[in-house]
């Protein structure tokens, strides 16, 4: 995965180059085309005026005026037609002259050798220290023809550069910031549909498009921040379900309360219907109550995990005593019940955890069919200890399975009817179990029953 660091120091580092490049390239055009021919113009002016000199003053010595000329900053070239030559300055790193180019000279012609030399690199073609690479101008001394070749030396050229390289240092100053701009904009819009996005979520709108192709941390960051949007929008569908099902789980039992009490102020109501009806209205208020108890529970477990009060407890001996207080229900039911408890000690908290096993057991109670069977289970073992709740109830699909620890949520309500209960139970297992450090997996099939795995690490 290509980090966005390595994004910005690799696209940095493109900028620099790329736009050098371009400056260079930039630069090279100007001197071909502006500076070069101006430095040709300018040093035939000088060399011209040079011959001139020497010819308006037939008495000057011709080699003392070139030497101090040269020792100024020129490199001089002088050829006789009786073919003597004679340099003056610094040394030419090339003194290839062609012949015609002399005789062309020595005829009266002028040589621009500066302006006509070979278009390389600007480097080259500025400093390359030639004797091709320079003005000719034909010189007249007491009666002798002479061609004078000069150029400027490389210390004078350094001088005159400044201006190539002003413009080469400004472009790519300029290219760089015009490159950083684009890139950043590159890089800064994904952040900028984030941010867009941030502000559709707080709005409520959960339909947010982010490009998560991408392979660097903002392609991660926008796929983690999809997966968030959509967990917020369940998490919002739960909460209204929530509100849905706890309103209509108190509202039915007040009005069947309110229903029963405006029976029982009929005068003519026989004794046998007023206990009957103020057993109803006992059975709703208990209801409500045990309902108010797991909310209570839930809101206690989800605000400070700080409320388990651990301590070592022979968790075997723990479900033996559920089992007991359920013996008779088992019994009316024709339920067989059978299980494995060997003994094993836990440390954990017992008070909610045997409200975990509470809710594993009636429901195996619960959703059980006549002279069905339930089998519990506890294997120890060296990192863990399984838990197994089993029945031979109504049991449930995969759709069922996959939101049975949905708070409020039942199973299949038409199949279920006759069954009490607040949809909270398995929401409480999970959530004490979770506190636990351990792990809920249920397994069902419809009408063939329901298998629950408490998994509890050992410390």
């Amino acid at each position: 995965m290509k980090s966005l660091y390595t994004k910005f120091v690799v696209i940095t580092i493109g900028i620099m180059l790329l736009s050098g490049v371009l400056a260079f390239v930039a630069s090279n055009t100007y001197y071909q085309q502006k500076l070069k021919p101006a430095n040709d113009q300018k040093n035939t002016k000088i060399a011209l005026e040079m011959a001139a000199f020497v010819e308006e003053h037939p008495d000057i010595n011709l080699n003392e005026y070139l030497k101090n000329l040269s020792s100024i900053g020129y490199q001089i070239y002088l050829a006789e037609k009786t073919g003597k030559e004679t340099y003056f300055g610094a040394k030419f790193r090339n003194t290839t002259l062609h012949s015609s180019t002399k005789d062309s000279v020595l005829n009266g012609e002028v040589y621009h050798g500066i302006l006509h030399f070979p278009k390389q690199t600007f480097v080259t073609g500025f400093f390359a220290n030639e004797l091709s690479n320079s003005i000719g101008v034909p010189l007249t001394h007491r009666g002798e023809n002479y061609a004078l070749f000069i150029r400027p030396d490389i210390k004078l050229l350094f001088n005159e550069m400044h201006v190539l390289f002003g413009w080469l240092f400004g472009l790519m100053i300029v290219l760089s910031i015009l490159m950083v701009i684009i890139s950043a904009k590159y890089l800064v819009k994904p952040i900028s549909k984030l941010t867009i996005a941030t502000k559709s979520l707080s709005q409520g709108s959960y339909s947010v498009e982010l490009d998560t192709k991408r392979s660097d941390e903002l392609g991660v960051l926008s796929q983690s921040f999809k997966q968030m949007a959509r967990k917020l929008e369940q998490s919002d569908e739960m909460r209204k379900e929530f509100i849905s099902n706890i309103s209509h789980d108190i509202q039915s039992p007040l009005s069947n309360i309110k229903g029963y009490t405006n029976l029982l102020e009929k005068e003519e109501l026989s004794s046998n219907n007023r206990m009957q009806y103020v057993t109803v209205i006992n059975g709703e208020i208990s209801r409500l109550s045990n309902l108010t108890k797991q909310l209570l529970l839930l809101a206690s477990l989800d605000r400070n995990e700080d409320i388990l009060q651990k301590k070592t407890f022979n968790l075997s001996q723990h479900i033996k005593e559920l089992i007991r207080n359920y013996q008779w229900l088992i019994n009316e039911k024709g339920i067989m019940l059978s299980y494995s408890l060997p003994d094993t000690e836990f440390f954990g908290d017992p008070s909610l955890l045997n409200a975990v096993w509470d809710n594993l057991l009636t429901n195996a109670i619960k959703y059980n069919n006549p002279d069905g069977s339930i089998e519990i289970a506890v294997d120890a073992r060296e990192n863990s200890i399984f838990i197994t709740f089993k029945d031979t109830g109504i049991g449930m699909n995969e759709k069922e399975v996959e939101r049975i620890f949905d708070r409020f949520y039942r199973a299949d309500v038409a199949r279920s009817r006759t069954v009490d209960g607040t949809g909270l139970g398995l929401s409480i297992v999970a959530t004490i179990v979770k506190l636990h450090g351990g792990h809920t997996d249920v397994k069902s099939r419809e009408n063939e029953g329901t298998s629950v795995v408490v998994e509890l690490p050992r410390d």
